[in-house]
């Protein structure tokens, strides 16, 4: 019966409805019936393209950051998933891009900022772009909320206690627990990460790894036995006016 008069109703007037109600009431719209389910599912519909649009500051959407973001849901997604501003060193801030943190050149300081989103169960993948300098360490990973996020000095802040774990792109060096847990990616002569290349961080909560991919190359897993905790994508740098974008995409393609 719901099925008969949804479809009664004009997709035009189906769109002006849905695009002016809140997220969690569309999701329970694509409960109501098959019709509305499947006019929702087009991601890059103008229900979604309204959405995005009123919701991601234009500077996004019209830069290469969203490349790998293919439609409007996937975008909007991706926001809420972006740089938490409040849960950053108080050294750092958000850019209005929303997706991107700047380091303000503070001496004597490493700074870290984490996800709005954390992750208990299923699989993630997020990429992270270095866009300024790299300076003597520059990490990226995964912590908990109990993790630090400044501290004094230039170290590898992220990988320095037992609640983060961490891949210094600077000496290639897995951090964990204060410790060097070996080199990655576990290749001989493994080469430098390069400011501006796309770095995929996967976390499998299933499995309790992280892995990463750059360039689109899958270089192995890096930690195993992650904790049954809250884990949150989070970066930790030293260099000043140093920039970090963050934009998450989803399950792995792979499944």
């Amino acid at each position: 019966m719901v099925d008969n008069i949804s479809s009664m109703i004009n997709h035009n007037v189906l769109e002006v409805i849905f695009s002016y109600l809140d997220l969690a009431d569309i999701r329970n719209c694509a409960l109501v019936c098959r019709s509305w389910k499947h006019f929702l599912d087009d991601e890059n519909s103008d229900v979604w393209r309204s959405h995005c649009i009123r919701k991601l500051p234009e500077e996004a959407l019209k830069s290469d950051l969203m490349s790998s973001v293919p439609t409007y849901k996937m975008k909007l997604r991706a926001y809420y998933h972006a740089w938490n501003p409040n849960d950053c060193s108080r050294n750092v801030y958000i850019k209005p891009n929303g997706f991107t943190l700047h380091r303000n050149p503070v001496a004597q300081s490493t700074d870290a900022a984490r996800g709005k989103q954390g992750f208990r169960q299923g699989r993630h993948t997020w990429e992270v772009i270095w866009e300024g300098p790299l300076g003597t360490v520059a990490v990226v990973g995964i912590s908990t909320k109990e993790a630090a996020l400044q501290c004094h000095g230039y170290v590898a802040l992220l990988g320095s206690d037992d609640q983060s774990w961490g891949w210094n792109l600077v000496e290639n060096h897995l951090l964990h627990n204060g410790d060097v847990q070996g080199s990655y990616p576990l290749l001989n002569n493994a080469p430098k990460y390069q400011v501006g290349e796309r770095i995929r961080v996967i976390l499998d909560c299933d499995e309790n790894t992280l892995s990463f991919e750059k360039n689109y190359e899958f270089l192995g897993v890096a930690f195993r036995g992650l904790p049954g905790k809250k884990l949150y994508p989070t970066v930790s740098a030293v260099y000043g006016n140093t920039e970090v974008s963050m934009v998450y995409l989803g399950p792995p393609l792979d499944g």
